[in-house]
């Protein structure tokens, strides 16, 4: 991988249309790019929800799904997958499922950055222990679904708004997550932009 990050430039159906660095592709006017979320669970059924460093750029300190990233121009989904979650949470992953791709998002931050992803969300099994990148990750929570979703139906505002968004879609393919269990609902109504 080279030194600049590139990001990979899809059009709003998800089609691949060109590459540009990441950090001149993040600001205030965002083009559309490829991006994923990933839940991770364990082997108890356990949902692991990390919090935003501090020093992130956009939206520092929120709660969120496990990990994100920007898949390389020429990484496979599922490689990006594994270098993330070795990456911020020194983790090793396996059973990746994509189980929401077409999602996609735009959001604006508090300090006016935008992101505008077509974020296709995964979940994984984690593999290894964690050992946390604190560039990264401020904390890390071991919960269940149904926690999830009621804390973000309960207080959107302290998730990131693409995990509030997509917590719906997924949450029927978590351990514990099913339809039937009446959280969640509302999760996605929140305004980001």
């Amino acid at each position: 991988m080279s030194a600049v990050e590139m990001v990979v430039l899809v059009d709003d159906a998800g089609t691949r249309v060109g590459t540009q660095s990441k950090a001149s592709t993040h600001g205030t006017s965002t083009p559309r790019h490829l991006a994923f979320s990933c839940h991770v669970v364990d082997t108890e059924g356990r949902l692991l929800v990390t919090r935003r460093a501090l020093t992130k750029q956009t939206w520092p300190g929120v709660w969120t799904n496990s990990f994100c990233g920007h898949p390389a121009p020429d990484e496979s989904m599922e490689d990006a997958v594994r270098r993330r979650a070795a990456f911020e949470l020194g983790l090793s992953v396996d059973m990746i499922e994509c189980v929401a791709p077409e999602f996609g998002y735009v959001a604006r931050d508090a300090s006016g950055i935008q992101e505008n992803e077509h974020c296709p969300v995964f979940i994984a099994r984690a593999a290894s222990d964690l050992s946390l990148n604190p560039d990264e990750v401020a904390q890390a929570q071991w919960t269940t679904a149904s926690e999830l979703a009621l804390a973000a139906a309960k207080a959107p505002w302290a998730f990131s708004p693409w995990l509030v968004e997509h917590l719906p879609q997924v949450l029927p393919h978590l351990p514990g997550g099913g339809h039937d269990n009446g959280v969640g609902r509302g999760a996605g109504e929140r305004e980001h932009a």
